[in-house]
């Protein structure tokens, strides 16, 4: 492992072309070219390009699409509460300004200091979750963000990336276990376990279900047994529907669930309100403003429910734009990671395949709970909502993609490189070889 990072690092100074340079560069000419490259992930080497460009344009037209929603379904409550109707989308800036910059840091950090290093930011992520119960804000009865002057960050967003990027590690270590023996199937299981105790001390079941789906997935994609996965299954679906019933908030949120117009008024409000917005959207929407639920009839309607409003204001076709702009996203993840696979680069597989089901379950779950086909579980829109702590780990997870492809690029150029090399070699010798000859016979 050493000895492939120090190849990739040496090939780097040896083309001469800046990571950071690079991509900046590729950031103002990616709107004029990058748009009908999005599913271009195999641009040779010769073509200059370090990285792929496409995951830069989908996340800044994601950035800009959120930053427009968030500015107009904020306004009505920011006045009210702030006296300053701008206050979020201030904020909101702020946040994407801030990801740029913590990404800018990440794009450095090789792949091989993430899995060294799994075990300590898993550490981190535990230590987050403690201190957010001892001396977290609460806010609507959860206890869920640490604040830390005039930073608030929610402790179970960067818990989550450090979790997947320590079973990515994991798998990559005790993979043969994994797939044979109970017990390597079991360890990683019992780290999410003790993550789940600690969001459902929050609580936070949201969390705990993206969590636990991607980890299903991820051993899944590692070649665990079939049998374990029915015996992970049980006893998952067992446990949240045990969660469910037992916690009477919980419980109503399934009832209203499935008939909020049974309470309109009370438990199913948020959820009806959620449904008007859709309605009126129709094929084509109201408008940009012209939303009515917004105006503090649908509440967190600029977090949670954001795509509530994109539905009022742009209808079917402003969601389908949206949707589609995620699947590309998690597409590009999970062909990364089978690409990353191929080149036995199998952590770095594993932490694609990671982010690319994270990403797409969040996503349909957050537009699932806004048009009332699943449960609202307080997760919010990836790249989308308002929230400072998911758009910086959201960001860093697009980041890691965009490492990992760069670093499996620089090592198709190293592979050509020495291919080439080699060829000049033997040419030589060959035409060595014959001038030889020719001597020997004159």
């Amino acid at each position: 492992m050493k000895a492939s990072s120090e190849a990739i690092e040496n090939t780097e100074q040896q083309i001469k072309l800046p990571f950071l340079s690079a991509l900046s560069t590729s950031i103002s000419a990616s709107f004029s070219s990058g748009v009908l490259k999005v599913f271009d992930n195999e641009s040779t080497p010769q073509s200059g390009m370090v990285f792929d460009r496409s995951f830069v344009v989908l996340v800044l037209i994601m950035y800009m699409i959120g930053l427009i929603m968030v500015a107009s379904s904020s306004m009505p409550v920011a006045e009210r509460l702030f006296n300053n109707p701008f206050h979020f989308v201030i904020r909101h800036a702020i946040y994407i300004v801030l990801s740029l910059g913590i990404a800018g840091v990440a794009l450095q950090i090789p792949m091989a200091w993430w899995q060294k290093n799994s075990s300590y930011l898993l550490m981190l992520g535990l230590f987050l979750l403690v201190t957010v119960l001892l001396v977290g804000r609460s806010v609507n009865g959860s206890t869920r963000w640490i604040v830390v002057g005039p930073i608030t960050v929610q402790a179970a967003e960067p818990a989550k990336l450090f979790f997947f990027c320590y079973l990515a590690a994991y798998l990559v270590r005790r993979r043969d276990q994994v797939m044979e023996d109970w017990k390597g199937f079991a360890k990683p299981l019992i780290v999410f376990a003790v993550l789940a105790a600690l969001l459902l001390r929050q609580p936070d079941l949201g969390t705990i279900i993206v969590m636990f789906v991607t980890t299903f997935g991820l051993l899944f994609l590692a070649g665990a047994k079939l049998w374990q996965f029915i015996s992970l299954a049980s006893v998952g679906v067992l446990l949240l529907s045990l969660l469910a019933i037992f916690e009477p908030y919980r419980w109503r949120r399934i009832t209203s669930f499935l008939d909020p117009w049974q309470d309109p008024f009370g438990s199913g409000y948020q959820l009806t309100q959620s449904l008007m917005a859709y309605g009126r959207g129709e094929v084509f929407g109201q408008g940009l403003g012209n939303s009515i639920q917004k105006l503090e009839y649908l509440p967190e309607a600029h977090t949670d429910f954001v795509m509530a409003v994109l539905a009022e204001e742009f209808g079917f076709i402003g969601i389908a734009l949206i949707l589609a702009l995620s699947m590309t996203l998690v597409f590009k993840a999970l062909m990364l990671g089978k690409k990353a696979l191929a080149k036995e680069k199998f952590f770095e597989a594993f932490f694609a395949y990671a982010i690319g089901i994270w990403i797409c379950f969040q996503a349909a779950v957050n537009v699932g709970a806004s048009a009332g086909i699943v449960p609202t579980k307080g997760l919010t829109m990836p790249l989308i909502s308002y929230g400072g702590s998911s758009m910086i780990i959201m960001t860093l997870a697009v980041v890691i993609l965009i490492r990992i492809d760069h670093e499996l690029r620089m090592q198709s150029i190293q592979a050509t490189s020495s291919k080439r090399k080699s060829r000049k070699l033997a040419r030589k010798l060959a035409q060595n070889l014959t001038q030889g000859i020719g001597g020997d016979n004159d």
